[in-house]
């Protein structure tokens, strides 16, 4: 199993007025994790999406919540690839912090063309670094499907 992990430390704009996270903070710093992700499989956003054409457009996001993150909080994203089908990315994060897991979330992308807008299937460099990071025999579906 692959899991990738990004700290992050709650700032002061990732907090409503009581200090508390604001989830939409939680998910720009999610959108940010994605990206990072990205990069580290060598394949960083700048060059698939201005040399490339090709788009990461997350198609299903759901989160659960399970206590509050404070401002100066320090968290860990945890990311792992839970199925590789042929346009789309499934990914499982979870974000815990010093006393256990603060939330999590389970997220779609899709390979978009950015000349049309619609999916494409992974070029076969990029579906091959899916693949060598793929969380085998872990959840459901932890296996290359054909969508």
């Amino acid at each position: 199993m692959t899991t990738f992990s990004f700290d992050r430390e709650l700032r002061f704009g990732d907090c409503d007025p009581s200090g508390i996270a604001y989830f939409p903070s939680y998910l720009n710093i999610l959108n940010g994790v994605v990206e990072e992700f990205w990069a580290g499989i060598g394949f960083p956003w700048p060059e698939l999406i201005t040399v490339r054409k090709i788009g990461t457009p997350t198609v299903h996001l759901t989160c659960d919540f399970s206590r509050p993150s404070m401002f100066g909080d320090r968290l860990t994203f945890g990311l792992r690839i839970d199925r590789v089908g042929g346009s789309s990315l499934h990914l499982e994060h979870v974000v815990s912090g010093a006393n256990g897991m603060r939330w999590r979330a389970r997220q779609v992308v899709a390979a978009t063309s950015l000349l049309d807008h619609h999916a494409i299937p992974w070029p076969d460099d990029i579906r091959a670094a899916l693949m060598a990071h793929l969380s085998v025999g872990e959840g459901e579906g932890a296996e290359a499907t054909p969508a």
